[in-house]
């Protein structure tokens, strides 16, 4: 007998090496892809969070806002120059909800968007087109996308 046929046929010890390397790399390439899908997680729920805090904050200032309206409306039937300095308040206001991210919505001649707009009330045509918007009883604030509060507006009847 061959003592070549009688000896068990041993594993290059290169070869377990690489197996392990191969091992301990694909582990390593699936710990990486995890802590890139949790950062990316957390970088989404921090963007949510951060915008419903601003949509909090912003909400809060509304009624701010609306008061100083009414006040600049009050203070024009007495005083020219207390409503003009209430007013640069107000606009300042408005401002700072714009610098949050909320536009102010108060477009007249436009077309009815009931994704921006609220009809608080509805007028013959005249020589408007049907459903425009002819005037804004109360700001709104925001976008399509991202809207804090709906413009009340008055708008054209529809077509019959």
């Amino acid at each position: 007998m061959d003592d070549m046929d009688d000896m068990d046929v041993t594993e290059d010890p290169t070869d377990d090496l690489n197996r392990r390397l191969a091992e301990v790399e694909d582990r390593w390439k699936r710990a990486a892809a995890d802590l890139d899908n949790v950062r990316k997680r957390a970088a989404r729920e921090l963007s949510v969070a951060l915008d419903a805090e601003r949509a909090r904050a912003a909400a809060v200032f509304l009624p701010v806002v609306d008061g100083l309206q009414d006040a600049v409306a009050y203070a024009r039937a007495g005083n020219a120059g207390l409503a003009e300095g209430m007013e640069s308040i107000r606009e300042q206001a408005i401002a700072a909800l714009e610098r949050l991210g909320y536009p102010r919505i108060n477009e007249v001649g436009v077309p009815f968007d009931p994704r921006v707009h609220e009809v608080v009330s509805v007028v013959e045509r005249g020589d408007q087109p049907p459903q425009t918007v002819v005037a804004v009883t109360r700001l709104g604030f925001g976008t399509p996308e991202r809207l804090l509060r709906p413009a009340g507006v008055i708008v054209t009847a529809a077509d019959e």
